[in-house]
């Protein structure tokens, strides 16, 4: 029929769909393309940040970014979820190979939402957590008073003792058995020492309480065997997927106990989330992938070695590195033997190339925005093929800056180009993302 040789055999796509980012919006394209120049030409020493892999990359741009889903595998409340489900069981499947656990949930779009999730779980509103305080190595989330879960919740705090920085447990046991927690927490964001857990769950069932662990910034060393695995000790575990697993921006949570599981799944779905990101989950699935191949290992026992090389090299050039060294891929410096503070001082090292964060050390007199202190990881270096010659160097570029601000106070700018060359020249070594 006349007719039907009118209808065309293909049908375009809409412009909408197939333009580039470059063609669709020069701005954030033009963005994108500094901030990958930015992370090849610098050091990256933030021990919040790591680089994703290819695969990471590709799984986050997958056709699952269009994919809604708000529940669990096998109890949806959209059609069209049959994929997303088997996606869902490899995550958790993996997840909990990785960590040597019997549940895992994989949805939590942040290291912050899953402990909240953890929080609502188990108590109500008023309880009390026995947690690190953020001034000696604790987390936001982990009850300070800026944060929902010191807002919500009665939190008590334990520190480090002065004389050496460790984590007091003598205070911890005394502050359990005074306060009666229903949940004590260990684990934080810049502290950079193993933790007895055997020692804080007698702690905790001395007093009835349950125990969390926020693994975040150790979970690439236990998953390669380099840090002592927190299960079974603890009753629940959550780590960002971000900082040491070298996934994508998101977290999970992991537990043992199966009489834990409605409460914690409940608690994400619907209690704090809504739809899960399932192009999330699907990068997610292939980091763990990535973490269970023999080559993790040796990248897990690289950035332990890299860690204490950087340590050792820092306080060979005169800096106090807080608690003598580390068992973690992060580690502190106290700049007041220095009479400095961390917000000139990394500000100073950003100029040079060399990406750190200021921190609070423990009994710090400055305030946040200030800091007595600075925090350097080595995840992201050691993903870039650095080892313990390159992070000697970078250690001895890092006491070349600090050493220029002692000297010459804020007229650094000489020592900065300097080191800024020699950042520059170690990082044309070490190519980063260059199919990008």
């Amino acid at each position: 029929m006349d007719g039907d040789a009118a209808v065309p055999t293909e049908v375009p796509n809409s412009p909408h769909m197939g333009s580039t980012l470059a063609e669709t919006d020069a701005d954030v394209h033009a963005l994108a393309r500094k901030e990958l120049e930015r992370q090849r030409g610098q050091i990256e020493l933030i021990a919040s940040e790591n680089f994703v892999s290819r695969a990471v990359l590709e799984a986050q741009a997958t056709a699952f970014s269009n994919t809604t889903v708000e529940g669990y595998p096998g109890r949806r409340f959209h059609g069209g979820v049959e994929h997303a489900d088997a996606l869902e069981r490899i995550a958790v499947e993996r997840a909990c190979r990785l960590f040597g656990c019997k549940n895992a949930n994989v949805q939590a779009h942040s290291g912050s939402q899953a402990n909240q999730v953890v929080l609502f779980s188990l108590l109500k509103p008023g309880d009390t957590i026995l947690s690190m305080s953020l001034a000696t190595g604790g987390h936001l989330s982990h009850g300070a008073r800026a944060n929902m879960s010191g807002i919500v919740f009665n939190a008590v705090q334990y520190g480090v003792r002065k004389q050496d920085g460790l984590i007091d447990y003598d205070e911890v046991e005394h502050l359990a058995r005074t306060h009666k927690p229903k949940l004590v927490i260990t684990g934080g964001s810049s502290y950079p020492r193993a933790i007895d857990f055997a020692r804080f769950r007698k702690i905790a069932d001395e007093v009835g309480a349950k125990l969390l662990v926020d693994m975040a910034h150790f979970a690439n060393l236990v998953a390669s065997g380099n840090y002592p695995n927190p299960f079974p000790h603890v009753h629940m575990a959550t780590t960002t997927t971000y900082k040491t697993l070298r996934g994508p921006r998101g977290a999970i949570i992991l537990w043992d106990d199966d009489e834990l599981s409605n409460g914690i799944n409940a608690a994400l779905f619907p209690g704090v989330q809504g739809s899960a990101h399932v192009q999330a989950i699907a990068a997610k699935a292939v980091c763990f992938g990535e973490a269970l191949r023999p080559e993790f290992r040796e990248y897990g026992r690289s950035v332990l070695e890299n860690a204490r090389v950087l340590a050792q090299t820092l306080a060979g050039c005169g800096l106090t590195v807080v608690t003598g060294g580390t068992d973690t891929p992060l580690l502190l410096v106290d700049l007041r033997p220095k009479k400095l503070t961390g917000d000139v001082v990394s500000e100073s090292l950003e100029r040079a190339g060399l990406t750190c964060n200021k921190n609070l050390v423990p009994f710090d007199p400055e305030k946040p925005a200030v800091t007595s202190g600075l925090r350097f990881g080595v995840s992201a270096g050691t993903t870039r093929s650095f080892r313990r010659e390159e992070f000697r160097q970078i250690g001895n570029l890092i006491c070349e800056v600090i050493e220029g601000l002692a000297e010459r106070g804020p007229d650094n700018t000489a020592t900065e180009k300097s080191v800024r060359t020699k950042v520059e020249a170690l990082c044309l070594r070490f190519s980063l993302y260059e199919y990008l």
